[in-house]
């Protein structure tokens, strides 16, 4: 997209979405890199609206000339009978937190599972993936799940307060990945005593759901821990884990990183990493 004067608009539609730095991320990228870019937060809970909004939503963001939306928290699954086309990884994972609009059409991605990814593979590079155990079945889990298996992790076990989410997430996965063993957990104590690692996936520790997901003491010092809540970038999870002696993993790479790939997606340009890294890191200070 070579034409600077013109003007991109995007947005994210989610509920409670006013503390994200998604928009920020993104303006500032844009603005180092020439672009008159524009990014709104459309907040269901704001606007008094819920997911059955999304179709007319999607419509009054085509009308303007949106290039994309970024998808959050309710809304990653319900949005997928509105699209024409989903990625291979955003059909796999049943969730999508980016929508490119272009041409009356509307293509559904998944830059969360890629955003863990890169995030784990720069923080934890030499991480055991021999056993992980994963807290949350829900669409980050999807997202984190298939990061670690697609990592190479050897066996996988997901709980959910929900057995029937991590029943049917593990089902998924275990498909997509026949060469590693995926299972629904239920009993966290035995799988925490094989364990080689954690990763956190529900939004318990953010600042609205404030506390530590499963017992401090089935923390050991040979786990590392990887969350995917920023706000705080240190969950009381963390500083656990810390205090025990694991090696940990903020959630901020993954923050940073989903907003990259959905930066390329939206401008089809490649963006400056270092860049939004130190803007992010800026923010969250």
């Amino acid at each position: 997209m070579d034409n600077i004067s013109q003007a991109l608009k995007a947005g994210l539609i989610g509920a409670g979405i006013q503390a994200s730095l998604t928009p920020a991320m993104h303006i500032q990228e844009g603005a180092a890199q020439g672009l008159r870019y524009d990014y709104e937060l459309i907040d269901l809970n704001q606007l008094h609206l819920t997911p059955s909004n999304l179709p007319a939503l999607l419509d009054d963001a085509e009308a303007r000339g949106f290039c994309g939306l970024n998808i959050t928290h309710p809304c990653k699954q319900v949005i997928i009978p509105f699209l024409h086309e989903l990625s291979d990884e955003a059909r796999a994972l049943g969730a999508v937190n980016t929508v490119v609009l272009k041409d009356g059409r509307r293509f559904g991605h998944n830059t969360d599972w890629w955003g863990f990814a890169e995030s784990f593979r720069r923080g934890l590079p030499d991480a055991e993936l021999n056993d992980v155990v994963q807290l949350g079945a829900g669409g980050a889990g999807a997202a984190t799940a298939f990061a670690i298996l697609t990592l190479g992790a050897k066996s996988l076990t997901i709980f959910d307060q929900e057995q029937n989410r991590a029943e049917t997430l593990a089902a998924s996965m275990q498909r997509h990945f026949p060469q590693s063993r995926v299972l629904a957990g239920t009993n966290l104590d035995a799988a925490m005593a094989a364990a080689t690692g954690l990763i956190h996936a529900t939004p318990m520790g953010m600042a609205k759901y404030p506390g530590v997901p499963l017992p401090s003491e089935l923390l050991r010092p040979d786990l590392w821990v990887a969350e995917i809540v920023y706000f705080p970038l240190e969950t009381e999870l963390l500083k656990e884990a810390a205090r025990r002696g694991c090696r940990v993993l903020n959630g901020g790479g993954m923050a940073v990183f989903q907003a990259v790939g959905a930066f390329r997606l939206f401008t089809g340009r490649e963006p400056d990493i270092a860049r939004m890294t130190r803007h992010f890191e800026t923010m969250t200070a």
